[in-house]
Order: C-alpha cells, then sequence, then structure tokens
C-alpha cells in the first residue's frame, strides 16, 4: 500500500473508531438490584434529576432504605441531584 492510499483510510478509521467509543460511553443501563429469594417488599426511589433506584427487601423499610441508597448513588453517578433521593413507591407482594 502506498502513502497516498494509506492516508485515505486514516480519517475514516479514526472516525469508526470514535463513534465505537463514544457509543459504548453513551449506552444507559439499568441499576436494578435483582430480588432476593424471600424477599417480598421493594421499593423506588427517584431523584429529581439523574437515575434513580430499585430495591427489595424482607420488609418495607429495609426495601425503603436499600432504594434510598441505590438512588443516591446512581444519580450521583449519571451526573444527577442524589440529595432530592425520595422514594415514590413501596410495596410488599
Amino acid at each position: 500500500m502506498n502513502t497516498q492510499s494509506r492516508r485515505k483510510w486514516i480519517l475514516p478509521s479514526m472516525l469508526i473508531i470514535s463513534v465505537m467509543f463514544t457509543a459504548g460511553c453513551t449506552r444507559k443501563s439499568a441499576h436494578y438490584s435483582a430480588s432476593n429469594v424471600g424477599d417480598s417488599c421493594y421499593a423506588k426511589a427517584l431523584p429529581t434529576v439523574g437515575e434513580g433506584g430499585l430495591a427489595w427487601g424482607a420488609t418495607l423499610s429495609v426495601a425503603r432504605k436499600k432504594s434510598l441508597s441505590n438512588c443516591m448513588r446512581y444519580a450521583g453517578r449519571s451526573g444527577g441531584t442524589p440529595n432530592t433521593c425520595q422514594v415514590v413507591l413501596a410495596k410488599c407482594k
């Protein structure tokens, strides 16, 4: 391959690589805990901005506490407002 044909491939190759890295970084994934065997209560907490958290527990209070903790963690990671997390749903099966 001569120098001129190599130059033709440099820019498209760099664009493809940068798009691949960008796509991998922007993909959102759900941050929810799987139910533990025997846990029948769950709670969901959401911040004003950012990702919230869902958690399971043996009691409503345990589920609420875990979901608030998850909400603060995930909101902080997603650039949200962790100090505004509130439980918006809490139920037992």
